[in-house]
């Protein structure tokens, strides 16, 4: 049976997606306003399981790229999302059969509901990360040598590129120049791929594993189990530490949201403090100086009674919060994965931590 993304699932889907995104991939609510509108307008969204990809599909991956922070101030339009797509389909010159998304995110789970609404394509359930990263080349698709390019960018301005680089860290490198340029946030359309690419390479289920997280959480806030720990259990994570946020130094510098926040214990974790580093998503967790949690690994922070996820860019001053860690893809610590997105990556000289390790 078919299955369709409906405007009745926009919220779980968007609080599950923020959930996996730890603490990256924009902004929840902004994903949600523009997906609920894109499906009023143009009708439910089919969503089509990995597995059933036909070998020749052609699949394209939408997502915002830049600061989250600028997003919240300047935020995307639909007309955007569907001038990226439709700018690299026509630099291909190939019809495109299914949206995917490039990572699990609050606005870039959802953003890709946009296109596939606006241009009655199915939307592929999955996407290349399991997670959110702040780099483009930092997806699975890139350890079975898939091209992040021919890509498309776009503005609020109507202003288009299409780039083809070398390789996946040149992909970053240039369109992070050129969305600095186009002011720190732009759609992207790119890792064009046929559906036997897709099916080796994407994590499966994504979609529905960010609807499920977020009905779990929701139905958990109306009953006796705490959200918090529900969403834990889903993702065979643990609880870290409980604390209130005493200080946040956040900077927007290269395309990115960077910098570090600071929790006082609360509860059973009295008197101790984590420190929480992020370059738009949570990259390392310090527990009173010992580092207990690192990319690859989820780092996820969530609010202490709701459960739904806070974003670094959400971080403020005495917000009461949870943080927990959960397993990534397997694929990521491999030797390939860890070079990747492992925390040396980032300029941090650490073995990765995470969940079992």
């Amino acid at each position: 049976m078919t299955r369709m993304i409906t405007s009745a699932d926009l919220g779980d889907l968007a609080a599950g997606a923020a959930i996996l995104g730890t603490g990256g991939g924009g902004d929840p609510h902004i994903g949600r306003l523009l997906a609920s509108a894109a499906v009023a307008q143009h009708g439910p969204v089919e969503l089509c399981p990995l597995e059933e990809l036909p070998d020749e599909a052609c699949v394209l991956h939408v997502a915002m790229m830049g600061a989250p922070t600028v997003m919240v101030e300047k935020p995307p339009s639909a007309e955007q999302v569907s001038l990226a797509v439709e700018a690299l389909s026509g630099y291909l010159g190939q019809g495109v059969t299914h949206i995917a998304c490039a990572e699990a995110g609050g606005v870039n789970s959802l953003i890709p509901v946009v296109a596939a609404a606006r241009l009655g394509l199915p939307l592929v359930d999955a996407d290349g990360m399991g997670r959110a990263f702040p780099e483009l080349q930092m997806v699975l698709p890139t350890l079975y040598g898939a091209r992040a390019t021919p890509m498309s960018i776009a503005d609020e301005k109507g202003n288009k590129v299409v780039l083809d680089a070398v390789d996946n860290h040149w992909a970053e490198r240039l369109a992070r120049s050129a969305t600095v340029d186009m002011g720190c946030s732009t759609m992207i359309a790119l890792y064009a791929m046929t559906g036997a690419q897709a099916r080796e390479s994407l994590v499966p289920g994504t979609l529905s594993l960010c609807a499920e997280l977020g009905a779990l959480a929701r139905t958990a806030r109306a009953g006796d189990a705490g959200p918090v720990e529900a969403v834990t259990a889903r993702l065979g994570g643990r609880r870290l530490f409980t604390g209130k946020v005493t200080d946040v130094e956040r900077r927007t510098t290269t395309g990115f949201a960077r910098g570090t926040a600071r929790l006082a214990g609360m509860d059973g974790d009295a008197g101790r403090e984590l420190v929480l580093r992020f370059q738009n998503e949570y990259l390392v967790a310090e527990l009173d100086g010992e580092v207990r949690g690192t990319v690859p690994d989820l780092i996820c922070t969530l609010d202490r009674e709701s459960g739904e996820a806070v974003t670094t860019e959400a971080l403020r001053f005495g917000q009461r919060v949870s943080v927990i860690l959960a397993p990534c893809d397997p694929r990521w610590h491999s030797p390939e994965g860890l070079a990747l997105a492992g925390p040396r990556y980032f300029g941090y000289d650490i073995d990765p931590v995470g969940v079992g390790r």
